[in-house]
């Protein structure tokens, strides 16, 4: 199947427009921001729910802990920021106040990844995955595009426990159909035979127009959405690797402790398999494009290409 686009939206309007129909459909659901509510395209749950949001100021490590008091109440509160903010700055609180007490938080990540562009390294987060999902109990969303963050949005709320779910700023091709998002399952985009890509996010789309080459050059690619890294879809992965016997991760994030490294412990325990993964390899960013950062740091489709003829070469 070649995959194209129509239009770009960002995929934190795919939340923005999740939130905003969960405020319809349930009344439980609350949202919290701290001081970038138009960055998390939160306004229109705020205009037709006022008495639902909470602004609590760049102040968030309080808004995790309002978060999880209002789970008490019965609440199923998103609290929103950057990811940069909503993970490093705050990592205490969710450990101890989140996760190890359990509670119901969704913590609505944008921003994430070297797309955040221009802002720069201190606002690139490129470990958040890895520190979400080390703690017990966490569920980490990696969408890929406006449709499916829309989707992993309604179906964080309706999940018992606390969910991160990462998105991010720039305006990037919609390239799926709405449909329901089930948590830990893959979706199989592109049936191959020769090598498995698996990627999550923004990479998505990188790994389809690699394919798209790749394809023109006669390799079959089997191409892996995997927009659950936590609990991740071990099923899928080991069914396809049976299959090419190699595999290549993509992922805007270190490859430290991200989605490679949790599809390599898979195979390392279930079917040793040749592995190659396409990331950040344990650099900071800085400021540029999102095009531009996504070249220079190894996440283009052209080095997704040169990674999967590296894996096929090694096999």
């Amino acid at each position: 199947m070649k995959y194209t686009f129509t239009e770009k939206k960002d995929t934190r309007s795919g939340f923005g427009a999740g939130l905003h129909e969960l405020g319809k459909t349930n009344p439980n659901v609350v949202a919290l921001c701290a001081d970038l509510v138009g960055s998390l395209k939160m306004e229109a749950f705020i205009k037709d729910f006022p008495g639902r949001f909470f602004q609590t100021g760049i102040a968030e490590a309080n808004m995790m802990g309002i978060a999880a008091g209002l789970t008490i109440g019965g609440k199923i509160p998103f609290a929103g920021t950057f990811a940069e903010f909503a993970t490093g700055r705050v990592y205490d609180q969710i450990r101890q106040s989140i996760a190890y007490s359990g509670k119901n938080v969704k913590i609505a990540a944008s921003h994430a990844g070297l797309t955040l562009g221009e802002d720069g390294a201190t606002h690139q987060t490129l470990e958040d995955i890895g520190l979400m999902k080390m703690l017990p109990g966490m569920t980490v969303l990696v969408p890929c595009d406006y449709h499916q963050t829309k989707a992993a949005t309604l179906a964080a709320a309706k999940h018992e426990g606390p969910v991160y779910l990462r998105f991010g700023r720039p305006a990037w091709p919609v390239f799926t159909s709405p449909q329901e998002f089930t948590i830990g399952k893959a979706e199989t985009m592109i049936v191959g035979n020769q090598v498995t890509v698996i990627a999550c996010g923004h990479m998505v789309w990188q790994a389809i127009e690699a394919e798209h080459e790749l394809a023109n050059e006669g390799i079959s690619v089997e191409l892996i959405n995997m927009p659950t890294v936590k609990p991740l879809d071990e099923a899928a992965i080991i069914k396809s690797a049976s299959k090419t016997r190699c595999v290549v991760t993509c992922e805007e994030h270190q490859i430290f402790g991200g989605l490679g490294e949790s599809v390599a412990g898979v195979l390392s325990r279930r079917l040793p398999t040749h592995i190659e993964m396409v990331g950040v390899r344990d650099v900071f960013g800085e400021s540029g494009t999102p095009m531009e950062l996504l070249k220079k740091y190894g996440l283009s489709p052209a080095h997704i290409v040169e990674a999967v003829k590296k894996v096929m070469g090694r096999r």
